[in-house]
């Protein structure tokens, strides 16, 4: 496998489009790139650096599985590597948004937070010095 640029994109099925374009793209602030129908849905192209995050809106929305980062195997949860860890933070506890882990340091030099999506899905933020 020959990469064809330096960075991974992602897919997420949710319940409520509008609900996670707020978080995604208002409270996070991830740039918005366009829309993509599916044949089994939309699609919404959100941009972090090099990364597409799409949001995808589902005709039918399926069951939801088990929420939790050890409850199931599987992707678990995406990482946004950031430089603003503190701020964002302070910003997110403002909107009220759960935290599934407070901003702690997990090594020298390196910084991490968790929180909860509207659907229950865990979003990591990593800060390094």
């Amino acid at each position: 496998m020959k990469p064809a640029k330096g960075s991974l994109d992602l897919g997420v099925i949710v319940s409520d489009i509008k609900a996670s374009l707020n978080f995604y793209q208002n409270i996070l602030g991830l740039e918005f790139v366009g829309i993509t129908s599916l044949w089994f849905g939309t699609m919404h192209r959100l941009r972090f650096g090099t990364s597409d995050f799409k949001l995808i809106e589902p005709k039918s929305v399926p069951p939801q599985g088990i929420i939790g980062l050890e409850n199931q195997l599987g992707f678990r949860y995406v990482t946004f590597v950031i430089e603003n860890l503190s701020q964002l933070c302070s910003d997110l506890k403002k909107e009220g948004i759960e935290f599934a882990l407070p901003e702690t340091e997990t090594r020298p030099g390196v910084r991490i937070a968790m929180v909860k999506d509207p659907d229950g899905n865990i979003v990591e933020f990593v800060e390094r010095s």
